[in-house]
């Protein structure tokens, strides 16, 4: 793709709701992983489970958006 090209798509991609651009954004690395491990997808759907059961049961340490951001933000230095 020229440069030229990629630069348009950028810009309108950020100029999405942020919704949209994260459902691209993780399209995009979805592309760029190897192919689905059967293993692998199981091991993650149990994972979601469990997570999901500690917070039913209310013992899960929930932390807000902006808090999330915050952390993530300290760890890639920015």
């Amino acid at each position: 793709m020229k440069t030229e090209s990629l630069n348009e798509l950028r810009s309108e991609a950020l100029m999405l709701p942020e919704a949209e651009r994260a459902e691209l954004a993780h399209a995009l690395v979805k592309s760029l992983d190897a192919p689905d491990d059967a293993d692998v997808l199981e091991a993650c759907d149990k994972e979601i489970l469990r997570r999901l059961a500690e917070i039913d049961a209310g013992t899960a340490k929930l932390i807000d958006r902006d808090e999330f951001r915050r952390r993530m933000q300290a760890r890639i230095g920015g």
